[in-house]
């Protein structure tokens, strides 16, 4: 497990563009857009802790049923197909692996980078009307001026911008009318109806979330502040 271990580990802020082209790779087109509930769907894996490893096994095991012709389904247009092989190999990993060794997470982007994308974030936050998105601002700039201390420890930078993320989404929603809302969750039961026996409630519960928080912050125009958007 050593090596899959060190595998991840270094694809770890690269977890969204790894996922995006294993699919890619598996459906055999290259150019092949993720929807806003793939998207959502990878979030949640991430933010639930499924190792990267259990993600790509589960879309490779998806195809390989798929193309076997036991499935109904012409063709792969989502994640969601994948979700429940997925769910299987995270349980299999989990209970064959051992814990791993913590250790810091090798960064796929040098210093300037994160100080640039920092200072960027919180640029765009200040072009945003309410106190709120001026504090956040002010946060994120401070995390910029200190770019070289929160270089040495991204796990922990990663936990604070998902505490100011939580708190931006939680006054973006105040700010979103009613009918944004409801059209919002009509797109999501539109695309989430063909494969919801395919999930738990709770995966379900979560990746409404997740979509619809997505889209708010699309719709404002608000940007992602955790560091797997640095891609």
């Amino acid at each position: 497990m050593n090596g899959e271990q060190e595998h991840w580990d270094l694809n770890y802020f690269n977890y969204f563009t790894e996922v995006e082209e294993r699919f890619q790779q598996a459906r055999g087109t290259a150019l092949f857009l993720l929807s806003p509930l793939d998207w959502a769907l990878i979030e949640d894996w991430k933010n639930a802790g499924v190792p990267l490893e259990a993600v790509l096994r589960g879309i490779d095991r998806a195809f390989e049923k798929w193309r076997a012709g036991r499935s109904k389904i012409r063709s792969i247009n989502s994640l969601a197909y994948c979700a429940q092989a997925v769910l299987e190999e995270a349980e299999a990993m989990q209970g064959i692996a051992p814990a791993p060794t913590k250790r810091p997470a090798a960064a796929p982007f040098e210093l300037d980078e994160l100080r640039s994308y920092l200072t960027r974030n919180g640029a765009d936050l200040r072009k945003q009307a309410g106190e709120v998105y001026a504090e956040l601002a002010a946060s994120l700039e401070a995390l910029a001026t200190d770019a070289e201390k929160q270089y040495e420890d991204l796990e922990d930078l990663e936990r604070r911008l998902t505490v100011l993320e939580e708190k931006m989404i939680a006054f973006a929603r105040t700010q979103q009318a009613e009918d944004d809302m409801l059209e919002a969750r009509r797109a999501l039961d539109l695309e989430l109806r063909p494969y919801r026996g395919k999930m738990s409630a709770d995966q379900l519960a979560r990746l409404e979330r997740q979509y619809l928080d997505r889209r708010l912050l699309e719709s404002l125009g608000l940007p992602r502040l955790s560091l797997f958007y640095m891609r």
